[in-house]
C-alpha cells in the first residue's frame, strides 16, 4: 500500500467475473416483530461491520489482488491519527469520488464500496469497460475516529482546533460542537464535531473569528483533518482532470420513514439538492442541478428495476440549504451530487437487514457508474426527478 498521495493513470489488464448480490426481502410494510424505530436497541452490530484495522488488510488485498488496477493512498490522518485511505480504479475521463462514514455511525456504504471496487477491479467485460469510461475514487471510511468509537462525530475538542488556528482563540465554539452526553454518546467527557458541516464552497477558505460559530444554513471552516483530507483530494483530482464529474455521500437516516402516499417504509431517500443557488449567487456558473438530478435517477432506476426488493425509494427534503456539507460545498465548484440515505444507523436498527441495506447501497452506485460509464446518464429527463415520491417522516 502506497502511503504518499499519487494520482497517476492505471494500467488496465483483462477482467473477470461480475456478480452483484441481490437479496430478497419481505415488503417494508411488514415490519419484522424485533424492529426498531426507537434510537437504541442495545444490539448495534459492531462486531459485524469492518472497523479500521480490517479495512486496510481488506485495502491491502485488493490493491495486491488487481495487478495494478486498483491503487490504494493515505490521504489524510484524522484527528487521532488514523489513516484515511483513498481506493483508486479506472483510467477514464469522467470522474466518480464517493465517500462513506462522514457520520461514523453509518457503516452500510463501507461495506458497498468494498463490494463496488471488487467488482471494478475484477477481470469481467463490464469491469473492464467502466474502467476505460470512468475514474472512481472512493474513500470507503472518512472519519476514523468516528467509526471507532460507533458515532456521529468525530473525537476532537475545542481546544485542540484553537490549537491548530490560533487566530480563533476567543471565538464561540463551532455551532456543531458536541461536547455533552448525547443519545448514549459520552460527548462531554470525549467532545467531536459533525464533520459534514465543516466543509466550504470556497477550496481555499481559511478560518476566521467572524465566521464562528456559524449556523447550519451557513458554510463551514476546514477546521478538521478529516475534511481537509476530502478537500485537498478533491482540488487534486479537479487539477488533474479539470474537473470532478460526480461526487457521492453515502450517508444513513431514521429507521421508520415513511414513503408519501402510503404506509411503507422507506429502504433509502435519494437526493441532488443541497443548496438554494440564489443565497450562493457567485457559485451559479458552474452549477449544475440538472446533472446531480440526472446522476440520481439513474440510482434510483436501478433499484426500481424489474423484481428489484429495493423499490421503497424517496426523494430525501428539498426545501435545504446547507452548503457547509461536502454536497452542498462540491456542487456549488460543479460536481454533479448524489446523497445516499439509506434507512437506519447502528445504535437504531444494529445489524438487522444489514445485507439487503449493503445491496441497496451497492447496486445503486453500480446504477450510476454504469449510466455515467455508457452516457445513457445525460439522456435522462431531469424533469423525472421530481416525480419521486418524498418522504413522511
Amino acid at each position: 500500500m502506497r502511503r504518499p498521495r499519487h494520482l497517476a493513470a492505471l494500467a488496465v489488464p483483462a477482467a473477470a467475473a461480475l456478480v452483484l448480490p441481490v437479496l430478497m426481502a419481505s415488503p417494508a410494510s411488514a415490519e419484522p416483530t424485533n424492529a426498531n424505530c426507537g434510537t437504541q436497541t442495545g444490539d448495534t452490530g459492531t462486531a459485524s461491520w469492518t472497523d479500521h484495522a480490517e479495512l486496510e488488510r481488506e485495502l491491502t488485498g485488493l490493491e495486491k489482488r488487481s495487478d495494478g488496477v486498483l491503487q490504494v493512498d493515505v490521504i489524510g490522518q484524522s484527528n487521532q491519527g488514523r489513516e484515511i485511505w483513498s481506493a483508486r480504479v479506472g483510467e477514464g475521463d469522467k470522474v466518480i469520488l464517493v465517500q462513506s462514514e462522514i457520520h461514523g455511525n453509518e457503516k452500510t456504504g463501507t461495506e458497498a464500496l468494498l463490494n463496488l471496487l471488487r467488482t471494478m477491479s475484477g477481470r469481467t467485460p463490464q469491469a473492464q469497460e467502466w474502467r476505460e469510461a470512468v475514474t472512481l475514487v472512493a474513500v470507503p471510511k472518512m472519519n476514523p475516529d468516528a467509526a471507532e468509537l460507533d458515532r456521529r462525530g468525530n473525537d476532537r475538542s475545542w481546544e485542540e482546533v484553537v490549537e491548530d488556528f490560533p487566530q480563533l482563540a476567543g471565538s464561540q465554539p463551532a455551532w456543531n460542537y458536541y461536547d455533552r452526553a448525547r443519545q448514549g454518546d459520552d460527548y462531554a467527557a470525549d467532545p467531536g464535531f459533525d464533520v459534514n458541516r465543516d466543509f466550504h464552497p470556497d477550496l481555499d477558505y481559511v478560518p476566521r473569528p467572524a465566521d464562528f460559530p456559524g449556523s447550519s444554513s451557513e458554510p463551514g471552516w476546514y477546521i478538521h483533518p478529516e475534511s481537509q483530507a476530502v478537500r485537498d483530494l478533491y482540488v487534486d483530482l479537479h487539477g488533474e482532470f479539470g474537473s470532478v464529474d460526480t461526487f457521492v455521500d453515502l450517508h444513513h437516516q431514521g429507521p421508520c420513514y415513511e414513503v408519501e402516499g402510503g404506509d411503507d417504509r422507506v429502504t433509502m431517500s435519494l437526493s441532488g439538492k443541497f443548496v438554494d443557488i440564489g443565497n450562493h449567487a457567485e457559485y451559479a456558473e458552474d452549477y449544475d442541478l440538472d446533472y446531480s438530478k440526472q446522476l440520481t435517477l439513474a440510482a434510483y432506476d436501478e433499484l426500481q428495476r424489474g423484481e428489484s426488493p429495493f423499490g421503497n425509494l424517496t426523494l430525501y427534503p428539498q426545501d435545504i440549504d446547507l452548503p457547509g456539507t461536502a454536497l452542498g460545498s462540491f456542487a456549488l465548484n460543479g460536481s454533479g451530487t448524489v446523497l445516499f440515505e439509506v434507512r437506519g444507523q447502528t445504535q437504531s436498527w444494529g445489524a438487522k437487514m444489514r445485507g439487503q441495506l449493503v445491496s441497496t447501497v451497492e447496486r445503486g452506485l453500480v446504477g450510476m457508474v454504469d449510466a455515467v460509464a455508457d452516457g445513457s446518464v445525460e439522456q435522462a429527463d431531469p424533469a423525472r426527478y421530481d416525480d419521486i415520491p418524498e418522504t413522511v417522516r
